[in-house]
């Protein structure tokens, strides 16, 4: 994984000010990828939902780069704030870059419905309950905790405490099957870390992770 991300950085075709977003996103894919099979297990489900679920994990986050070409020029880096509605589009975006490149049903509306809320209350479309694909449901509770526990430009990583009790304030967001099944992960020995979740990949994980590099060299 390191090596790859050595590759990326110094990937000269790729603009300068991509660089650091792909490798963000690449990390951040990993993390919820790994997460979400350890779920998916936890529930007994088949080896095939579990790569699917941990395609699905890599690249739900893949819009953002298009995102990213949107909301920065490319001579200053300077956030362009009139275009800040389209920051919700990145799941729409993701998915059709997935059904683009022939990925099929399953994983590309597990991706498209990552944002969903349980209670209703997310994007795109609002779907409410068992109305969300499974996989969604599963990605959903992963993304959260990956993204409070990881760095941003405005605030440092929440520690694993932090970060569960942040999501228990707002619990109504997930599938309480999901949400005790992450619990129970946390508790029973499986999860070994945000290190490991972020740094341990799969052979078919690597596979998908040059989707990250196709994207930032397009236009």
């Amino acid at each position: 994984m390191e090596d790859y991300i050595k590759r990326v950085k110094e990937n000269n075709t790729i603009p300068e000010y991509m660089r650091e977003v792909v490798c963000d996103e690449m990390y951040h894919g990993v993390e919820v990828s790994n997460l979400a099979i350890l779920i998916a297990q936890e529930f007994g489900e088949e080896d095939k939902f579990c790569d699917d679920l941990s395609v699905a994990g890599i690249l739900h986050d893949v819009g953002k780069l298009k995102l990213t070409k949107y909301l920065f020029s490319k001579e200053d880096d300077t956030l362009v704030i009139e275009q800040m509605k389209y920051v919700r589009m990145h799941s729409e975006y993701s998915y059709r870059i997935l059904k683009s490149a022939g990925y099929d049903d399953d994983i590309s509306k597990a991706v498209y419905y990552h944002h969903e809320n349980f209670n209703g209350s997310g994007y795109p479309d609002k779907l409410r309950g068992r109305d969300i694909p499974w996989m969604s449901r599963i990605l959903r509770a992963c993304d959260v905790f990956a993204a409070l526990t990881s760095n941003r430009s405005y605030r440092k990583a929440f520690d694993v405490e932090s970060a569960v009790e942040i999501m228990i304030d707002e619990v109504a967001d997930y599938d309480m099957k999901v949400f005790l099944a992450f619990q129970r992960i946390l508790h029973n020995g499986k999860f070994k870390g945000i290190e490991q979740l972020s740094h341990t990949i799969t052979p078919l994980q690597m596979k998908h992770l040059e989707m990250f590099e196709r994207e930032a060299l397009l236009d």
